[in-house]
C-alpha cells in the first residue's frame, strides 16, 4: 500500500503570522530573531514585537519624509551592528523603492559585517561609514542634508553629537533613546556639598544612585528643551515596556521651524539651577554667565 505524500509546508509568512508580509527572513535569522530552521521562540517573540513597535513610533515620521516622492535620507548614529537600521530599511525603504540609510559606527569590524550583510541581502541603500558621531558632521562620505536621524542607545554624549549632527545637517525628524549618561551626574557629583548647604533641592541627587538616576533625567530634559528651542515639536515616550529595558526613553522630534523662546528660557533657568552653565552651556547652545556674575542656586520665580 502507497503512503499518500505529506502536504508541501506552508510559505514561512503563513506559517509565522507573527512576519509581515514581504519581510526578509533571511534578515530576522541574522539578527537572530528566527533561528536557522525558521522558528519563534518565546524570547524571540519578544524581540520581534519590540522590533514593530520601534518601527511603528519611527514609521510616520519617515512617511513624511517620503511625501512627493521626495527619496529620505536617514543617518544612524552608534549604528552597533547596524540592528535598526536594518529593520527600517527592510521594513519602510525597500518597499518603498527609494532613500537611503547611513550607519555610523565607531567599531570598523562591526561595520565591515554590516556593509557585507547589506550586500548579501541586496540592500543597495545601506552604506556604512567607520567614524563617531561627533566626526560625521562634517565627513565627506555623508549627503549635505539629512532628512532624519537615529540614535539607538548611543552612549553618554554620543546621543548629544548626534543632535548636534542633526541640527547642522537640518534634519527634519530625530529618534534618539539615550543611554548611559554619566557627564551631568559627574558635575552634579563634583559640587555636591556646595549645593547641599545652599538649596534643598540637592537632596534630589545627595545619594550616590538618585544622583545618577537624577543626570540622567536631567540631561534628557535638556535635550528636550534644546530641539523645542531650535524648532522641533518634542516627545517623549517608552520604547518597550519596563520589564524588557531600563533604558526605554524614547525621544522623537519634528521639525516645525517655530522656535520657542520659552523653552530656551528654561533651558538655561535649568542650567543655573544646578550650576552646570560653565560645564554644558555650550553644549546646548549657551553661553556662559558674564564674569563676575554669579550662577543662581534657586529657581527663579514664575512670572
Amino acid at each position: 500500500m502507497s503512503r499518500r505524500a505529506a502536504p508541501p509546508a506552508p510559505p514561512l509568512h503563513e506559517a509565522l503570522p507573527e512576519l509581515r508580509p514581504g519581510q526578509s527572513v533571511a534578515l530576522l535569522q541574522e539578527l537572530h530573531i528566527l533561528t536557522r530552521e525558521g522558528r519563534l521562540n518565546q524570547d524571540t517573540r519578544r524581540k520581534l514585537k519590540q522590533v514593530y513597535h520601534l518601527f511603528q513610533l519611527i514609521e510616520p515620521l519617515l512617511r513624511e519624509q517620503a511625501e512627493g516622492g521626495h527619496a529620505p535620507v536617514l543617518a544612524d548614529h552608534g549604528a552597533g551592528k547596524s540592528y535598526l537600521g536594518f529593520i527600517l530599511y527592510d521594513l519602510f525603504f525597500r518597499p518603498l523603492g527609494r532613500g537611503s540609510i547611513y550607519g555610523i559606527e565607531t567599531r570598523a569590524e562591526l561595520v565591515e559585517r554590516s556593509a557585507a550583510l547589506a550586500e548579501r541581502l541586496g540592500f543597495g541603500g545601506m552604506h556604512f561609514l567607520h567614524m563617531s558621531a561627533a566626526e560625521s558632521a562634517d565627513a565627506s562620505g555623508l549627503p549635505e542634508r539629512i532628512d532624519m536621524v537615529t540614535a539607538l542607545h548611543a552612549c553618554d554624549t554620543a546621543t548629544d553629537d548626534a543632535i548636534a549632527f542633526a541640527l547642522r545637517k537640518r534634519a527634519r525628524a530625530l529618534a534618539l533613546v539615550p543611554c548611559c549618561q554619566a557627564e551631568v551626574a559627574a558635575c552634579l557629583r563634583q559640587h555636591k556639598a556646595l549645593q547641599l548647604a545652599r538649596t534643598p533641592l540637592a537632596e534630589l541627587w545627595r545619594h550616590p544612585l538618585h544622583t545618577r538616576e537624577i543626570g540622567s533625567q536631567l540631561t534628557n530634559v535638556l535635550r528636550c528643551l534644546y530641539l523645542e528651542a531650535q524648532g522641533y515639536q518634542v516627545t517623549v515616550t517608552e520604547l518597550v515596556g519596563w520589564e524588557h529595558s531600563l533604558k526605554n526613553e524614547l525621544i522623537l522630534a519634528r521639525h516645525t521651524g517655530q522656535r520657542k523662546r520659552s523653552a530656551q528660557q528654561r533651558l538655561e533657568a535649568l542650567l543655573d539651577e544646578f550650576g552646570l552653565r560653565a560645564a554644558l552651556g555650550h553644549r546646548f547652545g549657551v553661553a556662559p554667565a558674564a564674569e563676575g556674575v554669579a550662577e543662581p542656586t534657586t529657581a527663579a520665580e514664575p512670572r
